[in-house]
């Protein structure tokens, strides 16, 4: 319970914070609306099928990521213009952090209900196609990008981040892959230790 309100507690003081002076609110409500779609899932879906402690930490860690993008937008997060400073170069790499965990943390998610869900057993197959997911997930977002893109014209222009970068878009899935594999290298055995409360009850 006290874990519980700890989570609720940081996802609505950096929620407050994000919203109240970002840089464009155009632009916050599409960076942000993954993470404000986020919390009323996981409040009507605690009951009939809770998380894992590693998966909701992961997503709180997630929608942290996307508040602070919402806020500066991603191409001018302060942090990474010094860091580009530092480093003597002209992008703002923020949105590459960003892709890398819609990959590190959407794997866990899909490993967690592929295997609470009986869908595949853990081993090389589940690891595979949690990644394949994540893949499909991040080609999806780019084109969600493309169509907001579309729609809106120049709006949408601090949304896609692209910064003059030809490669952008592929960069971004590259990187949204690695963040899956690394999360898989790294969290698969707490995961494990995890699940087995889940799925020793099946």
């Amino acid at each position: 319970m006290i874990i519980r309100a700890i989570w609720i507690a940081v996802y609505l003081l950096v929620l407050l914070w994000s919203v109240s002076n970002p840089k464009d609110m155009f632009t916050w409500w599409l960076e942000a609306l993954p993470a404000l779609i986020a919390l009323p899932i996981l409040f009507f879906s605690r009951k009939n099928f809770p998380l894992t402690s590693l998966a909701y930490g992961l997503i709180l860690v997630h929608c942290c990521v996307l508040f602070v993008g919402a806020r500066y937008t991603y191409a001018e997060v302060p942090l990474f213009d010094w860091l580009a400073q530092v480093m003597g170069s002209d992008r703002n790499n923020y949105d590459k952090v960003g892709h890398f965990a819609q990959g590190f943390i959407p794997v866990i998610l899909a490993r967690e209900i592929f295997i609470r869900k009986q869908v595949m057993q853990i081993g090389a197959w589940c690891q595979f196609l949690s990644v394949c997911f994540v893949l499909a997930f991040s080609a999806f977002y780019e084109l969600i990008e493309w169509w907001v893109a579309a729609a809106t014209g120049e709006n949408a222009e601090a949304f896609l981040g692209t910064q003059g970068y030809v490669w952008d878009t592929q960069s971004d899935m590259f990187l949204a892959l690695i963040g899956g594999i690394v999360a898989l290298l790294v969290l698969t055995p707490l995961h494990n230790r995890q699940l087995n409360r889940f799925t020793t009850n099946m």
